[in-house]
């Protein structure tokens, strides 16, 4: 593990002026990591990026990410940044990624790097995210989708979810749906732009975007839709589930592995900083 007290750049700290800020396109398979961020106890994905970039550029860098994704989940899309001296800088951006995938083990893949502006965050400059999280609804589960999928084996009516993540919709306090974490979270509003259910076979594609979501947030918001697909809650309920705040009051949380965090949206506006991590995203 690098040495967290080499590591260049704090949080929400612009590139010093003799360095360049390269923006990163990562996807990994979650199974095997403790998540995104670097562990005391455990491997996390950031851990194994900062390496490689060591071993790539000769020189520790802190990799910021925009998401802090939980033990078990996947991402297709994360984004992350670090800065490295200008000296360092002695390829493309294609070679680069070529490198950095030459020290990282295959379940986790940089797909595209980017020189940046130096003020350039990859959380705070982020304006919304997008999870997906699937769900196998047959008694045998696929061997292909083992990892990525969550078995449900009884029937689900596609009907009663949608009409349940309909009430889901908007800017909402969702402290219902989330676990509790390790730190204070003051505000736990957060606007829920998407949440469509959509099926193949027997394949449930849940897609949830918005500007920010607390700790097992999705993993809260599909456990209860699976639970008023099954017949144990009727769909109406979720107003009287978000206006209790209480986590007690809403459904189950699906298990970390079926889900993905997809993309990460940016508009350049940067974000209010300090906020509490999410997802770990934090996560989800």
């Amino acid at each position: 593990m690098v040495d967290a007290d080499l590591l260049s750049n704090e949080v929400g700290d612009a590139a010093p002026a003799d360095c360049l800020r390269l923006r990163l396109t990562i996807s990994y398979d979650g199974t095997a990591y403790q998540g995104w961020q670097v562990q005391k106890i455990g491997t996390g994905v950031q851990e194994k990026i900062e390496a490689a970039v060591l071993a790539v550029f000769r020189v520790p860098s802190r990799v910021h990410g925009s998401s802090r994704t939980d033990t078990g989940v996947h991402a297709l899309g994360m984004v992350a940044h670090f800065d490295i001296p200008l000296s360092r800088w002695k390829m493309t951006e294609y070679k680069a990624v070529l490198a950095l995938n030459a020290h990282l083990p295959e379940d986790i893949r940089v797909f595209k790097a980017a020189r940046v502006k130096g003020e350039f965050h990859a959380r705070f400059f982020a304006t919304g995210k997008q999870y997906r999280y699937f769900v196998w609804n047959h008694a045998a589960h696929s061997p292909m989708l083992r990892k990525t999928s969550w078995q449900f084996p009884r029937a689900l009516d596609l009907k009663r979810m949608r009409q349940g993540a309909a009430l889901m919709l908007g800017r909402r306090d969702f402290r219902s749906f989330a676990a509790t974490s390790g730190y204070e979270i003051k505000d736990t509003v957060r606007t829920l732009t998407r949440l469509d259910v959509q099926r193949q076979g027997p394949l449930l594609t849940f897609i949830i975007e918005g500007d920010g979501f607390l700790y097992k947030m999705c993993r809260g918001l599909v456990g209860t839709l699976v639970q008023i697909g099954s017949g144990k809650y009727e769909p109406s309920i979720v107003t009287e589930m978000i206006e209790k705040k209480d986590r007690r009051s809403a459904g189950m949380s699906a298990p970390a592995h079926g889900l993905i965090l997809w993309k990460v949206n940016y508009s350049g506006k940067v974000r209010q900083r300090g906020l509490p991590a999410e997802d770990s995203v934090a996560p989800e």
